[in-house]
């Protein structure tokens, strides 16, 4: 199994990208050959600061590190670094088809009311997904409910090649339906998921954040004055209640109902403090070695550079086999 996936460089990562996707990340490595890499070459789909970029890139090679991928057992890049990303996507957009794309509700999202002033980039970035794990004949592709569509895009663009110029050159991707990740919303708001974008820092955890600071946010999370119910059923209508039980569930690797049988009928009095001491526990050593990466960013442009070199080796015969198959002679 080659499993590979991609995050935006989006700067530091929150409690929600930890328990939602990246503990997950962590745990295939177990399971399969793992690409893990970072879309800096997506990112400038939209405006970016160019030097906010490069920080950013630091900044999440640095959290998914500390966050428990292992550069020695995974492959971990930037896009920019591997410019196969990018040739195979041109060379893709020969097969791809515009209706495809019109179809891709992302765009229509993104780009809004006037999607004529939506970048080129912005509407074609479907087919770059196509080739980040086409490039590396990915078997798997960990996928979310926002990415089926493009993954069945890759798929489709994948069949047609090989269909075209009668070879049998990419593999068309399966998508890895593992358990889901908690679904972590926001401290003030139990209706609304966590998020970088919010107004409040309080309605957050972020993986850099002081033990202190993180014990207060749950202290001043949002509650209601009922106590905790024994069954999940008693959870309905209570989404601050609901958002907080999951989160120890998630920390503890258990569900809801485990944690209910051990808290029912207490407060929030009671509930709060244990699950703060929890979770300053889970984030201190993620804390810890997120500060000492991003004190030496030597190590971290290394560890990309290495990587990207292994991910560059391991895609080149993909890249080959496409030009070859489209006649055009390098």
């Amino acid at each position: 199994m080659r499993i590979v996936s991609g995050i935006q460089p989006t700067g530091n990562l929150h409690l929600g990208n930890y328990l939602g996707a990246i503990k997950r990340w962590v745990e295939m490595q177990a399971e399969g050959e793992c690409l893990f890499f970072l879309a800096d070459l997506h990112a400038i789909t939209v405006h970016n600061s160019p030097a906010e970029l490069r920080d950013n890139v630091r900044a999440m090679a640095a959290a998914l590190i500390a966050c428990g991928i292992d550069p020695a057992r995974s492959i971990l890049f930037n896009q920019a670094r591997v410019p196969a990303h990018a040739e195979l996507a041109w060379l893709l957009n020969g097969t791809a088809r515009i209706g495809w794309l019109n179809r891709m509700t992302q765009f229509k999202e993104k780009s809004g009311k006037n999607r004529e002033a939506a970048s080129v980039g912005l509407f074609a970035y479907p087919v770059l997904m196509a080739a980040d794990v086409l490039l590396y004949q990915a078997t798997h592709v960990p996928v979310g409910e926002d990415q089926k569509q493009h993954l069945e895009l890759a798929r489709d663009v994948a069949a047609k090649f090989n269909t075209d110029f009668e070879v049998d050159l990419f593999t068309l991707p399966e998508p890895l339906i593992g358990k889901a990740g908690a679904r972590v919303m926001s401290l003030r708001d139990g209706t609304a998921k966590m998020s970088k974008s919010d107004a409040s820092d309080m309605s957050r955890v972020n993986l850099n954040d002081e033990s202190d600071l993180i014990a207060q946010k749950i202290r001043k999370a949002k509650t209601d004055a009922e106590p905790l119910p024994d069954s999940v059923d008693g959870l309905e209508g209570r989404p601050e209640a609901r958002n907080l039980v999951a989160i120890f569930a998630a920390l503890t690797g258990s569900d809801a109902q485990v944690v209910l049988d051990r808290y029912a009928g207490q407060g929030f009095g009671t509930f709060k403090p244990a699950l703060a001491d929890l979770l300053v526990e889970t984030m201190r050593p993620i804390k810890n070695r997120l500060d000492e990466l991003r004190a030496n960013p030597e190590e971290l442009d290394s560890i990309l550079v290495q990587g990207s070199a292994r991910a560059a080796a391991l895609g080149a015969p993909t890249l080959a086999g496409a030009y070859e198959a489209l006649g055009l002679q390098r």
